[in-house]
C-alpha cells in the first residue's frame, strides 16, 4: 500500500492506495494533522511518497519556500515512524507518466487518471451516493496526491521496473 502526499504551505492532500491503487483514505487537512496522519499511515503503509517541489529558474514567493518546510518536517516524520525516507515525486514526472506531455495541466492529469480508473463513470468518476465511483469523494488537491501514488507505482514499484 501508499501513503502519497501533495504538500502545501497551510494544507496538504494526502491519499492511501491498497494494492490495485485503489484509494482507501483520502483528504485534505492542515499540514499539523497531516503530520498525526503521516506518523500512523507510515507505519501501516508499504510506502511513502511526497511530491517535491523542483526550481524551474522561475522566482517564487514565500509559500513555495513554506511549503519546502513542510516536505522536510513529512520527510523527518515518515523517518521517524518507518526507519527509511519516503520517495519524492516531480510533478514532471507525474505530467510526463499520466500524460505524456510536459505541457499537462491539472486537467489534463485528472483526466488521465479518470480515463484509467474510471472510464463512463458519471461525475468525473466520482459516481453518485447510491452508486460510488472510484474517485467518489475526491476533490481538489486529493487529485493531485493521488497522481503522486500512481505514478510512484508505475515509475517504481510496478513489475519490470524495478
Amino acid at each position: 500500500m501508499i501513503l502519497a502526499i501533495d504538500p502545501g504551505n497551510i494544507e496538504s492532500a494526502y491519499v492511501v492506495l491498497d494494492k490495485d491503487l485503489k484509494p482507501i483514505r483520502f483528504g485534505k487537512e492542515k499540514n499539523e494533522k497531516i503530520m498525526d496522519i503521516v506518523r500512523v499511515e507510515a507505519q501501516l503503509n508499504e510506502h511513502v511518497a511526497i511530491e517535491m517541489i523542483a526550481s524551474y529558474g522561475m522566482a517564487v514567493g514565500k509559500e513555495v519556500f513554506d511549503t519546502c518546510v513542510w516536505i522536510g518536517r513529512f520527510t523527518e516524520r515518515t523517518l521517524r515512524s518507518r526507519d527509511s525516507l519516503p520517495e519524492f515525486i516531480y510533478r514532471k514526472d507525474e505530467k510526463m507518466n499520466l500524460c505524456g506531455s510536459m505541457k499537462a495541466k491539472d486537467s489534463n492529469i485528472i483526466q488521465a487518471l479518470i480515463d484509467r480508473f474510471a472510464p463512463n463513470t458519471r461525475n468525473k468518476g466520482k459516481g453518485i451516493k447510491s452508486n460510488p465511483g472510484w474517485f467518489y469523494g475526491f476533490k481538489k488537491d486529493i487529485w493531485q496526491a493521488y497522481a503522486v501514488g500512481v505514478t510512484l507505482h508505475d515509475l517504481y514499484l510496478k513489475e519490470g521496473n524495478q
